[in-house]
């Protein structure tokens, strides 16, 4: 049976997968859902020297600590930037790299490669008094709501896991010059709800980097979708494994 490995996104922990993972042992899978350095059990790391290789490091270290293969590596949002570079170290262990509403780089891109927006959110950051402090992103009104939860009690959750997200996150690129990542599996997960203005996905290519055709699924929801629809999320994970 495959494993899941669930990466959250910036400013989330590995909380925000809770309502996944009794879905997905509960078929029999094993599933880690850690929270990266700088957030969650570990937010007491949280610091200006913390950034993308930092969480690379964090998803390396806990499969070859755990000695994981045959690896569904699932990235939400940034985390997409960290599971590119987490395969390209260790691909042997990967079985197949899901995108989840997530950013999707190219060899030596940054989030501001990928999501120009972020441009705004580090200049904001080098103004501010810690200069390398990046908040979350406010709630807006729904259909918005906080990363695409409106429910009241669901946003409250929410926003007692969110940390601020180290600068360096955001500038630091992803590495994907491994010739043997290019043959692992990749599924694109996109959360089809309101999107806030300024914010813009890539197109999917219509042929994956390992030749097949492009695996690309769609939820009706906002970008926490493993909040808001946890179990048809599960079911699409599943699908995969």
């Amino acid at each position: 049976m495959p494993t899941f490995l669930l990466v959250h996104g910036a400013w989330h922990s590995g909380r925000c997968w809770e309502r996944v993972v009794p879905l997905l042992e509960a078929a029999g899978h094993r599933v880690f859902a850690p929270s990266l350095t700088g957030y969650g059990d570990k937010a007491h790391l949280l610091g200006p020297e913390v950034g993308l290789d930092t969480h690379v490091d964090d998803v390396v270290g806990l499969i070859t600590e755990e000695d994981l293969g045959d690896v569904v590596l699932v990235g939400h949002s940034y985390a997409g930037l960290v599971i590119s570079s987490a395969a390209n170290r260790i691909p042997e262990r990967i079985a197949h790299l899901v995108y989840l509403d997530a950013m999707v780089p190219e060899d030596g891109e940054s989030a501001v490669d990928v999501q120009p927006v972020t441009r705004q959110l580090i200049e904001l950051a080098e103004k501010s008094e810690s200069g390398w402090r990046v908040p979350p992103m406010p709630e807006q009104p729904a259909p918005f709501g906080l990363f695409g939860v409106t429910d009241p009690a669901d946003v409250a959750w929410l926003r007692g896991m969110l940390s601020d997200q180290p600068v360096r996150c955001l500038q630091q690129p992803a590495r994907l010059d491994n010739p043997a990542v290019n043959a692992i599996p990749r599924t694109h997960i996109h959360n089809v709800g309101a999107m806030p203005a300024g914010v813009t996905r890539r197109p999917v290519p219509p042929i994956q980097p390992n030749g097949a055709a492009a695996q690309v699924r769609e939820l009706p929801t906002g970008h926490d979708c493993m909040i808001t629809m946890p179990a048809e999320l599960s079911e699409l994970l599943l699908e995969l494994a």
